[in-house]
């Protein structure tokens, strides 16, 4: 049984001293089938004109859209690794806070597929990305 704010609280635990943390990257929402998170733009995110760059913008698709595979494997038995990521930036944005949910697309045994919409505060879309994951045996370290 899918308990949200435990799965939300793993989430950001795990950000913690990573590049999620660095973006402020927080995870806020989730559901059996997706997973939603927020990162401010400031000059933080910003590229040398002032907007948030796109490069700032994969990594938040990425980092919730890799989350969000957790929930349909056992992190003590499997890891997730992105493979592949696709995105489309439709909108610039220089301030304020975007919003990312990454939604299941496809839910196999060894590759997840996600859609992953970046909006601002009053929903408009921002980018539109689709990530691969892979599904790996997890290995000692």
């Amino acid at each position: 049984m899918f308990n949200k704010e435990k799965f939300l609280a793993l989430c950001n635990e795990w950000s913690k001293n990573t590049l999620m943390e660095t973006l402020e990257i927080e995870y806020i929402d989730a559901g059996e089938d997706f997973l939603k998170a927020r990162m401010p733009v400031n000059s933080r995110v910003h590229q040398p004109m002032g907007l948030l760059h796109g490069g700032a913008t994969v990594a938040l698709a990425e980092s919730v859209g890799s989350a969000a595979s957790l929930m349909f494997i056992n992190p003590e038995k499997q890891e997730v690794r992105g493979i592949e990521i696709s995105a489309n930036h439709l909108r610039s944005k220089r301030e304020g806070t975007v919003f990312c949910t990454a939604k299941i697309i496809h839910k196999g045994a060894s590759i997840h597929l996600w859609e992953i919409k970046i909006v601002d505060e009053n929903d408009k879309l921002i980018s539109l990305c689709k990530l691969s994951n892979m599904v790996l045996s997890r290995r000692d370290r």
